[in-house]
């Protein structure tokens, strides 16, 4: 398993914009088989202010006040990445009454955050948010703490104790390649080499994304630094630049399939999946220390659709969706205590890839000084 070090304490607010409309609409008659339209109209109500299921009723409740929004806004969830599509179709499935709106899939985390500014107090907004801990850290002002029914299940090292943001899929950094042109590189170093010459490329901006800040915190572990500072991964990349090995590409499975992006470092379970497109597509996980990390939920405390979105994550974190991202190659939050219960799909844990013997993950101050060090220096580094 991989092993991680606490968050530090985080507060949270919360607001709840479409309370008096929901509970005005919801006087209606029930429909056969939904709840009471006033046991909805009062869950739809308190949904915006919710910190938890027991706020608003029974999941029964939240379901109700849920389809009568009728709409949940996600954004920034690529239907390749870690099996985000067979998620949203399994939600969907269950919830057909509830319209699922895919906004720009494959911006970055950085840019959820600016989406959601710019659609600040619209039905446009994001409901929901799927962040890089950098960014999630940043930003936790704009998060409504809610907690899952199954929060005892996720480790307190990958949560904020209020539910402002949580962790729920992740994995190792890793390197994939195309091993029809380059040979498996056995170090990261050997990516400096002539070998490499305008192949490698990271998944987006460390400075916005959270795949390209993990680039760089594994390249500072790898070539002897610690994740106190950042500057040996900068370093790295400074020099890969120079060598003209850098490539300036944002990757996405086209780029892989076409061969634009030979030589791409991201997380493991994402350059697994390269492999489907591209036969020859290898991936690997370099020796010694290895650099892990989820990517976080979070609930917009200006959510146009506040009961969707809690339904939302109440299902992110069920065993059902837990299993999916177990399908597309990432560990579930809850693997741990899914296996313990018997839940868990054995099959497809088994088929995971080995964890690198010793692995790091970033503490909230180690992010917030690496996010700063980026900022101040990446842009320079890397002409």
């Amino acid at each position: 398993m991989i092993q991680h070090q606490a968050f530090g304490r985080i507060g949270g607010v919360a607001a709840a914009c479409l309370a008096i409309t929901l509970t005005v609409s919801g006087c209606g008659a029930a429909a056969p088989g939904s709840a009471p339209a006033s046991t909805a109209a009062r869950a739809a109500a308190s949904a915006g202010t919710a910190t938890s299921l027991s706020d608003i009723g029974t999941l029964a409740d939240l379901e109700a006040a849920a389809k009568k929004e009728g709409t949940l806004n996600v954004i920034a969830l690529p239907r390749d990445w870690a099996n985000y599509g067979a998620v949203i179709d399994a939600f969907t499935a269950k919830y057909p009454e509830i319209a699922v709106n895919e906004q720009s899939p494959d911006i970055s985390s950085a840019e959820e955050i600016q989406a959601a500014k710019t659609n600040d107090g619209l039905d446009t907004a994001p409901d929901v948010f799927d962040i890089g801990l950098t960014v999630a850290l940043q930003n936790k002002d704009m998060f409504a703490p809610y907690k899952v029914q199954t929060w005892s299940e996720i480790p307190d090292a990958l949560k904020d104790p209020d539910g402002k943001f949580f962790g729920d899929y992740g994995g190792y950094m890793s390197v994939g390649y195309d091993s029809a042109k380059f040979k498996a590189p056995a170090a990261i170093g050997d990516l400096l080499t002539a070998d490499y010459k305008g192949a490698v490329a990271i998944n987006g901006d460390p400075t916005q994304a959270g795949a390209a800040f993990a680039a760089v915190g594994l390249a500072t572990v790898q070539t002897g630094g610690t994740l106190d500072d950042f500057t040996s991964g900068i370093d790295f990349y400074s020099k890969l630049s120079a060598a003209g090995n850098m490539l300036k590409v944002d990757v996405t499975t086209a780029t892989v399939a076409s061969g634009e992006t030979p030589v791409v470092f991201d997380w493991d379970y994402l350059n697994a999946a390269h492999a489907k497109d591209k036969a020859t597509w290898k991936v690997v996980v370099f020796p010694g220390k290895g650099y892990a990390g989820y990517y976080n939920q979070a609930i917009l405390a200006k959510a146009p659709h506040p009961a969707a979105a809690r339904l939302w994550e109440e299902f992110l974190y069920s065993d059902q969706a837990q299993n999916l991202w177990l399908a597309g190659g990432a560990r579930p939050v809850r693997m741990e205590a899914m296996t313990k219960a018997g839940t868990i799909d054995a099959t497809l844990a088994a088929a995971l890839p080995a964890a690198p013997a010793e692995t790091v993950v970033p503490t909230e101050a180690q992010s917030t000084a690496a996010g700063k060090l980026l900022g101040e220096k990446w842009a320079a580094a890397i002409k």
